[in-house]
């Protein structure tokens, strides 16, 4: 099928946050070309792979990636023109091995994913398949139900939130037309009742709603309100979704709730307040509710808080098969964040998947608050078939290519499609 390796070519483009990131194209002996490029995140994990920046102050305060584009083209493209894209395995192998580090810092997790990625779709398109029909076999049919962000705090925005994330999930919804239109008309609503009080309805960088409020709590009080709002009932149709990433707040052991002036806790507190909001909202899954280094802390949130709610490991995790498998053997979660950035190949992230899969855990494909207009983590969630997304709110153009593409991928299923977690 002439899908051997005939060329690989990077460059410097600009994610969501108009900061540089990379773009990859690959070109294989049948004249197939394929692009594909890396997001970058902002609340990071200390043990993700390394993502290659030059350093360089004179030039995008030091965030440029032409390093990371010469490791492409000068060590990368050699090895791997000639070999087989479809064997993904193969091609992921032959990068670690060139990289020789256990977290891609010589080359870059940046350089070597979008080299996979790339990788990946130009073999889909060489076989005339969809992405998500390549990666995921003929069961992949699942739409993943979305949590989209609607209120931002923490590293995302400059409001009042210590935490991260707030979220809306269209549980009651029949399929994945309807949960995004469940959504954003949750979203208007929210956007309403913030102007009729006064405040700001600018976004943070995933999309939600940056307002300056008086407590976290608050949060939780305005999307129900806005959920009632736009005509769902709280829980039953819609329900809610945390991120607090709380190593963002996390200081010498203690939780410091400064922003929102609400004082200093312990891992015992955090879990007490979710406890506590899980009895008076909706709230049906907690990640990162406590720091990356806090393994006692989750598991005993899990022990507590895991048989009412998902409780998603995501900096503590870092969609590394190492921890996880770790996380498995100490029930420190019941669910996993799986972002491909974060461990910097196509396979390794499968392989966390999988170990997800076996474990009967969760696992929710997710975005980067640094985003590009690449729809690769849509057709990667449904060919994964876990049946949860995370890929920001129902606004900016880099979140909604994501799930504008679950549209054209809902359809072209048609009644071979099915929804949900």
């Amino acid at each position: 099928m002439g899908t051997r390796i005939k060329s690989i070519r990077a460059m410097e483009i600009l994610d969501s946050r108009g900061n540089p990131t990379l773009r990859v194209g690959v070109t294989l002996e049948c004249s197939v070309s394929a692009l594909s490029s890396v997001p970058s995140g902002a609340s990071t994990g200390a043990n993700e792979a390394v993502e290659l920046r030059d350093g360089d102050k004179r030039r995008y305060n030091g965030k440029g990636v032409t390093q990371a584009i010469a490791n492409i083209t000068q060590t990368i493209a050699p090895a791997l023109i000639g070999m087989d894209a479809a064997r993904q395995a193969e091609v992921d192998g032959a990068m670690l091995e060139l990289d020789g580090t256990p977290n891609k810092a010589r080359l870059g997790a940046n350089a070597i994913l979008g080299v996979s990625q790339a990788c990946a779709r130009a073999a889909a398109q060489a076989r005339d398949l969809p992405l998500y029909a390549y990666l995921g076999g003929a069961r992949a049919r699942r739409l993943p139900m979305p949590m989209i962000n609607i209120l931002n705090g923490g590293k995302h925005a400059e409001s009042s939130l210590d935490f991260q994330e707030f979220m809306i999930v269209p549980v009651g919804a029949p399929n994945f037309a309807e949960a995004l239109r469940h959504a954003a008309e949750t979203f208007h609503a929210l956007k309403g009742i913030l102007r009729r009080r006064g405040q700001a309805t600018s976004v943070g960088d995933e999309g939600g709603f940056a307002p300056q409020l008086a407590s976290n709590e608050e949060a939780c009080e305005l999307i129900v309100e806005a959920i009632r709002s736009a005509g769902y009932r709280p829980g039953a149709d819609i329900a809610i979704a945390l991120d607090p990433a709380a190593s963002s707040f996390y200081e010498d052991g203690t939780y410091r709730l400064s922003r929102s002036r609400q004082g200093d806790k312990t891992s015992a507190e955090m879990t007490a307040l979710y406890q506590e909001w899980i009895r008076k909202y909706p709230i049906i899954s907690i990640e990162d509710g406590l720091a990356e280094s806090d393994w006692d802390g989750f598991r005993e949130q899990t022990a507590l808080l895991g048989s009412q709610v998902q409780i998603v490991g995501d900096d503590i995790l870092v969609t590394n098969p190492r921890f996880i498998a770790r996380a498995i053997e100490e029930k420190t979660c019941n669910a996993a964040l799986i972002k491909l950035n974060q461990i910097g190949t196509v396979t390794e992230t499968i392989e966390a998947v999988e170990l997800c899969r076996k474990a009967g855990w969760g696992y929710v494909i997710s975005h980067r608050s640094g985003e590009t207009e690449d729809t690769f983590l849509a057709d990667f969630a449904l060919a994964m078939g876990g049946g949860q997304i995370k890929a920001g709110s129902v606004c900016r153009g880099e979140r909604i290519a994501k799930y504008n593409r679950l549209l054209e991928i809902e359809r072209e299923l048609g009644g071979r499609a099915r929804f949900g977690r």
